[in-house]
């Protein structure tokens, strides 16, 4: 049984209403852009707190990322949050975008470290996600709520548990208003990390990230890379069925629903789906919940 901090300084309890969140990838195709603005209207309907956009490795898709930003938010009617990375960034670029943010009338964002590609010696002129988060505050005050990330079974870089902690809470004492974790599968890492968080005094609300399982190979892939672990039951049952994506995706619909509901009915203050621009697995998983927007 998970125990939560006795006191209101939990993660859990410092948010009124529960939100809920999509994310997408700047495409680099039209027919993606096509795709995508299908999937951002579909999932529009289901009236989320806000979607947030991602960019490639050193900013590479930054200019897409704005662009892409700017026609959903303005198409869709729901605010959305652009991913800002520290690597490859400047003071000066950095500034510049964020103040191109403003002109449209963005007011969200998700700040990151962001992971260093291949080849590049430099990372920029910010190391840690934190300088980034106290960066944008000093340039525009609180006009941005500004997310960050959490990772309840630890960042793959981190050296120990603590260590992984304490650059969580300088990114909070930055100015963070919320974070988005890692997806994860196994529930009891996000609530023994969020009663951590409230023994640290970190009282944000810390939304857990949710991924959709529908290709267990791309899965693996991508949980191998970012460090989240796909329990031994779950693994084994996937690559089972191979190439049968109709039984994987209907298993997948299962066990992520199951994993969501425990999360709410724990008191976890939202959900963020990881979508890779494909409305309907997350649309299903929203439907099994029986959930309603913002």
């Amino acid at each position: 049984m998970v125990i939560f901090c006795s006191n209101d300084t939990s993660p859990l309890m410092n948010i009124n209403t529960t939100n809920y969140s999509f994310e997408f990838f700047p495409p680099k195709t039209e027919a993606g852009l096509a795709k995508l603005e299908q999937t951002s209207q579909a999932l529009a309907a289901l009236k989320p707190r806000f979607f947030s956009v991602t960019f490639g490795a050193g900013g590479s898709t930054r200019d897409r990322t704005f662009q892409t930003v700017v026609d959903i938010q303005h198409k869709s009617g729901i605010e959305v949050a652009p991913h800002l990375s520290c690597i490859s960034s400047t003071h000066d670029n950095v500034r510049e975008v964020l103040h191109a943010y403003e002109n449209e009338g963005i007011k969200h964002m998700v700040a990151l470290r962001g992971d260093i590609p291949s080849g590049v010696v430099e990372a920029g002129e910010f190391r840690h996600a934190n300088e980034l988060v106290s960066f944008i505050r000093q340039e525009t005050g609180d006009h941005f709520h500004i997310e960050v990330a959490a990772y309840p079974e630890y960042h793959p870089q981190a050296t120990s548990p603590d260590r992984d902690l304490a650059n969580f809470k300088r990114k909070v004492e930055a100015g963070a208003d919320s974070a988005i974790t890692q997806y994860f599968y196994n529930p009891d890492a996000y609530f023994r990390f969020i009663e951590r968080c409230g023994q640290a005094g970190i009282t944000i609300p810390v939304v857990p990230g949710v991924m959709p399982i529908t290709n267990y190979f791309q899965l693996a892939r991508f949980s191998d890379t970012c460090g989240a672990e796909i329990p031994r039951w779950i693994r084994k049952r996937l690559e089972a069925w191979g190439e049968d994506l109709v039984s994987i995706r209907a298993f997948g619909e299962d066990v992520v629903t199951a994993l969501c509901a425990r999360l709410l009915e724990q008191g976890a203050p939202g959900l963020h789906f990881y979508t890779l621009n494909k409305a309907e697995p997350s649309i299903a998983i929203w439907k099994n919940l029986g959930l309603s927007g913002s």
